[in-house]
């Protein structure tokens, strides 16, 4: 009668009665074959027949279309009746047995979860189905969710009922269990909106089922599933939970309502955080492929919390609830992920590119895994410091190369600044502190208690970081190496000032490199104890000129008194005499970078060492100063950037001895300066030039050259108090304070100021004025807008180096092509300017006798290039 049935109520009417009438009398052993698996396929066609015909008349629902509303309405019923009939069911198999095995009953969960899960997902989209008249079948659907909701519960009481035997090989039993696992996993995504509660209780399920059957079950789950669905719990609750606490913190009122739903929101949170957790622990070595979701995870949240630039802007209160309430529990997942070989390979992927919002994040992940590594074995450490070649081309980085580039792409986080808790001191109040501080702090602990083994790591990656051309991210490199020759011994400390010594004298030219090393070399000095600096000096000693190269980089003052006044004479000695015996010689210009290295070398002195000096030793330096000035002229300056060195280190020893100076140099001096400024030198030039004048505030100029020099500062300072770089403005502004400060000269002040617009800016500075009215939030959205903009061009130029990089053998090749018009034009005008030189030269003194015979050679050269241009090749 069942199978023949022609309609749906009686279709129904006839379930129920073999249900409460027939289910009772039937042996459980064999009901899979003697009823459910002749009556559920049935049932469940039934169900879907009448799903089909409510959705498609469901579009002509209307009050005023009676006969419409009234067939809907009997549908609803009907379904009703039916869930009622499989909830009764399955109450009476939970009432009858203590335990079940899955393969008796097989299709009675797999269809009874379909048609929750179609009641589900027709209540979920009931607002579109129904389009504008819901409230006419509302009662029904929501007794039907009711029945649905019922249903599932008495399911899982069911479930919870099965026994699988661990020794057992049933293929069929096992695929069963994770089809009903996946079907529930399905069902959750679909109430994860309609009902907070009962999600929950339905994922508590899923974790509490497959850890019960784990032995049986483990490598047939579709782990990635379960766990990608979980994160996105995760997520979408951890996102409901923002937004309700900034709708709290914009609403002057406090509203109760909001408040709860908050606390309830969180503590879910909490709850699928605590799942993950648990499912994570014991299916770790199965979740290879869901560390790439877990690593998300973790960006994600931290990406929309604060101190993220991209937070939601929350209240203190809250933070610190969302904080001691969820996010604690993502450091225990970190902690289990810590030795998981994939895990390591997502988060240091060499290729893993981000974007913005998700760079902060990662800092913060890599300074994690930093402070819980040291209580980890070796063979951990090792596998988070140290670069590996995986199969397939894949390639990780060292933790410690990952630290520094993710910190170099924090550049809004670093400008804003962000604040980050800071470290517990004992008797001291806790403080907030800056992204560097906190990144310079964590891996200052980390090196302290690294392992032996991992040095050679380390060794590189600051290397390499403080070779960087982000100066901030060098910055720390160069913090962190300090502190290692701090902690380490004085012969490790002498060590590492030797290795940059030699990088030192190894670069071939001016480079940022260089600077860079310069830097390091200068801070790392300061630490050598006397025994080992006694030793460097040794080694690298200031007697021979070629170690000027290093000893214009030392502060004299990192050493004792009397090694300082040692060093500090015989480096003077050094100098005067090479900067001699290059004006009585051929004084080319080739020359200038071994002088200029002298002159540099002199300046150290002066700066840091100035009371070694004797009067005969201040007057020989003055007297080298005044006679390479006679040499440089406007032209020689503008052409050559060797020259334009020359310039800035003769201004600062200049500088240094300002009230000793013959005024008739001073006027010389500022003369050049005029007319150098008026031709737009490179910025260094003019800061060179601004340190000079601010010197001459305190200095004293004799009436009878007034008339030659004022004029002249004037002018400097209305040119450069004009220039539109900011970063000379500033300079400017600062020197032209300090010299009308200190100057006698104070009729000058008002002459430097030419326009009201440069009034008003130096009154602006003076006052502290003029600055732009920028409240925090559109602080934070201008600084998310500049990383963006970094973040592009960083992109970009990553992206043309590495077509450099394949292209080199082309690049090779078009060597051999003709030379670039440009580059030509280059070289012939630098000819010109070096041919000038002499000629300005031979005005002021003889020529050598060897003069001729140069001029002719380069004659020749002249007449082998014309006939080379002739002739259209070699």
């Amino acid at each position: 009668m069942y199978q023949h049935s022609d309609n749906w109520i009686e279709h129904i009417q006839i379930l129920k009665i073999i249900v409460e009438m027939f289910l009772p009398h039937m042996n459980h052993l064999t009901l899979e074959q003697t009823f459910f698996s002749q009556v559920l396929p049935k049932t469940v066609k039934s169900f879907d027949d009448m799903m089909y015909e409510l959705t498609s008349q469901a579009r002509g629902l209307s009050s005023h279309n009676l006969e419409i509303q009234t067939t809907l309405r009997n549908i609803l019923q009907t379904m009703v009746q039916l869930l009622a009939a499989l909830t009764g069911c399955v109450q009476h198999i939970c009432a009858t047995q203590e335990s079940i095995i899955l393969e008796n009953i097989h299709s009675l969960p797999s269809s009874v979860l379909h048609v929750i899960k179609s009641t589900f997902v027709h209540c979920k989209d009931s607002e579109s189905v129904y389009s504008g008249h819901l409230h006419l079948v509302s009662d029904l659907l929501q007794a039907l969710f009711k029945e649905a909701y019922s249903l599932q519960k008495q399911l899982m009481e069911l479930l919870d009922m099965v026994c699988m035997d661990p020794l057992l090989d049933d293929n069929d039993d096992i695929l069963n269990m994770v089809i009903v696992i996946h079907s529930l996993l399905d069902i959750c995504s679909v109430i994860s909106s309609m009902d907070h509660a009962f999600h929950a209780n339905t994922w508590k399920f899923i974790i509490k089922q497959s850890l019960k059957h784990q032995s049986v079950i483990k490598s047939q789950l579709k782990h990635k599933d379960i766990v990608t669905s979980l994160c996105e719990d995760i997520l979408f609750s951890f996102h409901s939970c923002l937004q309700l606490a900034e709708q709290m913190t914009q609403s002057d009122a406090q509203d109760n309502a909001d408040s709860r739903l908050f606390q309830k929101t969180l503590k879910l949170c909490r709850f699928f955080a605590n799942s993950l957790l648990h499912y994570t622990k014991e299916f770790l070595p199965l979740l290879s492929d869901s560390c790439c979701t877990l690593h998300q995870l973790y960006l994600q949240i931290h990406s929309k919390f604060p101190p993220s630039l991209y937070a939601a802007r929350i209240s203190k209160a809250q933070q610190e609830e969302i904080a001691g309430t969820f996010l604690v529990t993502l450091d225990p997942l970190i902690s289990q992920l810590l030795t998981f070989q994939p895990f390591v390979q997502v988060v240091l992927d060499s290729k893993l590119e981000l974007p913005c919002e998700l760079q902060f994040p990662q800092c913060l992940l890599l300074v994690v895994v930093m402070d819980k590594l040291p209580s980890q074995p070796e063979d951990v450490q090792a596998l988070w410091c140290t670069e590996r070649q995986l199969l397939e081309a894949k390639t990780r980085v060292s933790l410690f190369k990952a630290i520094f580039y993710s910190f170099e792409q924090c550049s809004g986080e670093l400008s804003l600044p962000v604040h980050l808790q800071g470290v517990k001191s004992k008797g001291q109040a806790e403080v907030a502190v800056t992204l560097y501080q906190h990144v310079c702090v964590h891996l200052c602990t980390f090196v302290a208690s690294l392992h032996p083994s991992l040095f050679p790591e380390l060794d590189v990656a600051l290397l390499n970081a403080v070779l960087s051309a982000n100066l901030i991210t060098s910055l720390l490199a160069m913090d962190t190496w300090c502190f290692l020759s701090r902690y380490g011994t004085a012969e490790l400390c002498a060590h590492h000032v030797t290795i940059v010594a030699h990088l030192i004298k190894s670069c071939p030219g001016e480079c940022y490199q260089l600077t860079n090393l310069s830097i390091l070399f200068r801070r790392l000095f300061f630490f050598m104890a006397p025994p080992q600096q006694v030793e460097f000096i040794q080694k690298f000693s200031p007697r021979e000129a070629e170690n000027l190269s290093l000893w214009q980089y030392i502060s004299f003052q990192a050493l004792p008194a009397e090694l300082r006044k040692q060093a500090a004479q015989e480096v003077v000695g050094v100098g005067i005499a090479r900067c001699t015996e290059w004006l009585s010689n051929s004084r080319t210009l080739g020359e200038l970078d071994s002088l200029n290295t002298l002159l540099s070398a002199l300046l150290a002195v002066c700066n840091s060492a100035s009371e070694a000096l004797d009067i005969a030793q201040q007057t020989a330096i003055l007297e080298i100063g005044s006679q390479l000035w006679a040499f440089l002229n406007t032209t020689l300056v503008t052409g050559q950037p060797y020259v334009q060195q020359t310039l800035s280190l003769l201004l600062s020893l200049l500088g240094f001895f300002v009230q000793t100076l013959d005024p008739h140099l001073i006027s010389q001096v500022v003369t050049l300066q005029t007319s150098l400024l008026k031709l737009e030198p490179p910025d260094h030039v003019c800061l060179a030039v601004l340190d000079f004048v601010s010197s001459l505030g305190n200095f004293f100029i004799p009436q009878a050259i007034q008339d030659k020099i004022l004029p002249n500062l004037s002018s400097i300072f209305a040119l450069l108090l004009a220039d539109g770089n900011w970063i000379l403005e500033q300079h400017t502004l600062e020197a032209f304070t300090q010299f009308a400060q200190g100057t006698n000269h104070e009729e000058i002040v008002p002459q430097c100021l030419s326009s009201e617009e440069t009034k008003n800016k130096v009154v602006s500075f003076l006052e502290k004025t003029g600055f732009v009215d920028e409240t925090a939030a559109a602080r934070v959205e201008r600084v998310k807008q500049e990383k963006t903009i970094f973040w592009e061009r960083f992109a970009n130029v990553a992206v043309e180096e590495a077509k450099q990089s394949s292209l080199q053998p082309c690049a090779k090749r078009a060597r051999r092509e003709l030379p670039a018009e440009e580059e030509c034009g280059s070289a012939l005008q630098a000819a010109s300017v070096a041919l000038e030189a002499v000629e300005l030269l031979l005005q002021k003194s003889p020529a050598p006798d060897w003069l001729v015979v140069k001029l002719e050679m380069l004659q020749e050269r002249m007449d082998r290039l014309k006939r080379l241009v002739l002739s259209g090749g070699p």
